[in-house]
This record gives structure tokens, C-alpha cells and sequence, in this order.
């Protein structure tokens, strides 16, 4: 190719001065896309020697997959020149003489002199500012990748930490588990032997009198021999019989407290007719009342009821026992029942000696027996069995109570309605 001769003449020697001490390659092209300038930097960058690139075309300095392309771009902008940045967002490549490939940044400026156009080009070599952006971009990758190991390590971290708390919540909640079975377990073993020693302090003192009635009635019995002696062989006989229901009751007490505290109270509903059955325990209850003693007894409603009637009977014989031997001669109890829609309602009312109101607060306790009672015969078992038959009833007992002016106590049990056992 012939080499075209250099414009240089036409520059001013300030501008060449500028142009090869500039410290950034410039290459001026003329209009047929021929190098007509290249500085001392641009000649080193792409390894050719002063001058050598003078008169080549441009493409010269581009690889040759981008020549076609070029070409057109080049043109486009000989013909409608304007200083702008080249190919902004891409990454441009050049050749060296060599033949290797360099990544570079060119911006584009253009003059005329005379009737000719030339396009300025100035290149930097970004091959540096590219692997550290590589540089960049790996280590962002490496960040992105270690964020990611981080997740899943903090994922599997969370999972595990919550599956070890859950873990140790239920071990936790096992332990609190065994430990209140423990506790409850030492407490009913503490109640046991609670039982146990108050079942043998009461024995010992509850069951000395009916037996030392037993054995001197038996004793005197002897000595009457005989038709006239009648009376008295009579006299003892329900002496000996009372004081064997005395103990007969006691250990039915405490027969009854054993079978609630192991759970192995049956209950059985039915229906039956309340009026009857209360008739019923007034003439069996009505051996022990004391002389000049009667029950007036009064129901309202409907007289059928649905409960258990065996449990039901054992509250009013301990109720209305309590009601007769606290009660004194000549008293009237007053026994009112009511069955409505949906209660069974029953209520006595004595004129006995009462229960003083500091000991009201202990009435249902196990073994408890009032400060007035001390002289009286009892375990102090009658109206803690009561409550918890209540219970198990599903039902509620109220009471009021004034010292010395008697006791009303008020059983309140669920029902069926009317209509469902008429």
C-alpha cells in the first residue's frame, strides 16, 4: 500500500508538541478511513515504530471478526461526525501489531481542513481498569456465593436451633411433667399416711366408748337371768346395738373416703321418684331421732329426678344425721325438696347447735370436726364424703350457719329437663 504524505506540515509545531507528548494513543483518520496521524503513544501501545501506521487503514487496529461492522460505523460517522464516547456499555477491543488483543476506551472528535474531513480518535488501554472490574465482579461472585453459604448456613443454623429448643422444650416439659407426677405421687403417699395415722388416732379414741358399751352390756347381760329381767336384757340389747352401728358407720366412712380417693366410686344415673325415695329415708333415719324429734318434710314440682340414688342416699343419711345428733330435743327438721326443669333442689334446716364462724371455712375438710362438737361423737369424715359426692354428682352445697341458732344446708344438682323422663 502506498503511503499517503503526512498533513503535518499544515499543523502548527505547538500542536505537534501536544499531539506526541500527549500521554493517551491519538490517531487521526481521514475520510477514506486511512491513518493520517498517529502520536508516539498511539505507536507504542499497538508496537509499530514512528510512522509506520501512516497511510493504513483503520481497521488495521480492530480484529478482524469486527471489520465489516466497522466499516459501516466508521462511514456513518465521516458523514455525520459529532464528538461522542464510542461504543458506551460495550467493551471495545483492539490489535497490536503482534496480534494480540487488548480491551481499550476510545472517544471520538472530528475537524475539517479545507474540503477534507478527518475523525480524532483518542484510545486508552483499560486492560488494568478491566481485571480489576473482573477482579471486582469475581469477588462480588465470591461475596454472592459466600451470602449464599451464609444463608443456608444461618437457615440450618435457625432449624437447628429451633429443633434443639423444641427439643429441650419437651425434655423440659417432661421433666416439669415427671416432676409434678413426683410431687403429686409424694403428696398422695403424704395423704396416705395422713389417713393412715388419723384413722389410727380416731380408732383408738372413736372406737374405745361402743366397745366398752359392747363389753359391759355383755357383761351385765349375764346377770339377768331371769323373765323379770326382761326390760334390762332389753335395754342392753339396744345398747349393744347402737354402738355396733356406731362402729358399723365409722368404718363405712372411711370405706367410703377409700373408694373416692382411688377413683372407684361407680356412678349410675336414673330416674326415680324423689318424693318416695325421701319417704323412704325419713322412716330408716327415723329410729334415731331423739325423743320429742320429728322431720316435716315439703316438695314442690315434678317428683321424678334423674342422678344416682345410692349416692344421693348416702348425703342425706350423713346430712340429716348430723341434723338429729347436733339438734337437741322436741327439734323439728325441715327437709324441702324441688325438681324443676333443670336442677333437683334439696334443703335442711335444723334448730341444732350450729357451727361457729371461724370454723365454717374448714366445714368440708377431711377429718375437721368444729370447736363446739369436740364432746360429740365423730370422725369429722361425714361432710367431706358429702362434698365429694357432690362432685361427682356435678352438683353444688351451700350452707348458712349461725352459733347456737342451727344449720341449713342447700343441695343444687343438675337434672333433665321435664319432659325427658315423664
Amino acid at each position: 500500500m502506498q503511503n499517503q504524505a503526512p498533513i503535518t506540515s499544515n499543523i502548527d509545531n505547538r500542536f505537534e508538541a501536544l499531539f506526541n507528548s500527549a500521554s493517551m494513543a491519538i490517531i487521526v483518520v481521514d475520510g477514506k478511513g486511512q491513518i493520517s496521524m498517529a502520536n508516539s503513544f498511539a505507536n507504542n501501545l499497538f508496537g509499530y515504530v514512528e510512522n509506520s501506521l501512516i497511510g493504513e487503514p483503520l481497521e488495521k487496529l480492530i480484529p478482524q471478526r469486527h471489520h465489516t461492522k466497522h466499516v459501516g460505523y466508521r462511514n456513518s460517522y465521516i458523514e455525520k461526525p459529532n464528538a461522542r464516547s464510542m461504543g458506551l456499555g460495550m467493551t471495545l477491543s483492539a490489535l497490536r501489531s503482534d496480534g494480540t488483543e487488548f480491551p481499550v476506551e476510545i472517544s471520538l472528535g472530528h475537524f475539517t481542513t479545507g474540503d477534507e474531513k478527518f475523525a480524532i480518535a483518542f484510545i486508552a488501554d483499560i486492560t488494568k481498569r478491566k481485571l480489576n472490574e473482573e477482579k471486582i465482579i469475581a469477588q462480588q461472585d465470591e461475596m454472592e456465593k459466600v451470602n449464599e453459604e451464609m444463608k443456608k448456613l444461618n437457615a440450618n443454623l435457625e432449624i437447628t436451633v429451633t429443633k434443639r429448643t423444641n427439643e429441650l422444650q419437651n425434655t423440659l416439659t417432661a421433666l416439669e411433667a415427671s416432676k409434678n407426677e413426683l410431687t403429686l405421687s409424694l403428696e398422695k403417699e403424704k395423704e396416705v399416711n395422713d389417713l393412715k395415722s388419723r384413722f389410727v388416732s380416731m380408732a383408738s379414741h372413736e372406737f374405745r366408748t361402743p366397745l366398752s358399751t359392747i363389753l359391759s352390756s355383755i357383761s351385765l347381760l349375764s346377770k339377768y337371768t331371769t323373765t323379770e329381767d326382761q326390760s334390762k336384757r332389753d335395754k342392753h340389747i339396744d345398747r349393744i346395738k347402737s354402738s355396733v352401728k356406731t362402729l358399723t358407720d365409722i368404718l363405712n366412712e372411711f370405706l367410703s373416703l377409700g373408694r373416692i380417693e382411688e377413683g372407684k366410686v361407680d356412678m349410675k344415673q336414673e330416674v326415680f321418684d324423689l318424693v318416695e325415695f325421701m319417704q323412704s329415708i325419713n322412716n330408716e333415719m327415723s329410729v334415731l331421732l331423739k325423743p320429742g324429734q320429728i322431720f316435716k318434710f315439703n316438695h314442690l314440682g315434678n317428683n321424678n329426678t334423674y342422678t344416682d340414688s345410692n349416692l344421693l342416699k348416702h348425703i342425706m343419711i350423713n346430712l340429716l344425721s348430723n341434723a338429729i345428733k347436733f339438734s337437741p330435743d322436741n327439734a323439728i327438721i325441715l327437709i324441702d325438696t324441688e325438681v324443676t326443669t333443670t336442677t333437683t333442689n334439696i334443703t335442711i334446716t335444723d334448730k341444732g347447735i350450729g357451727i361457729p364462724a371461724i370454723d365454717q371455712i374448714h366445714l368440708f375438710e377431711r377429718f375437721f370436726r368444729a370447736t363446739n362438737v369436740t364432746n360429740i361423737q365423730g370422725t369429722g369424715l361425714g361432710l367431706h364424703i358429702v362434698g365429694r359426692y357432690i362432685e361427682l354428682l356435678n352438683g353444688t352445697i351451700n350452707y348458712h350457719s349461725e352459733f347456737e341458732n342451727g344449720s341449713t344446708f342447700i343441695i343444687n344438682l343438675p337434672s333433665l329437663l321435664k319432659k325427658d323422663f315423664e
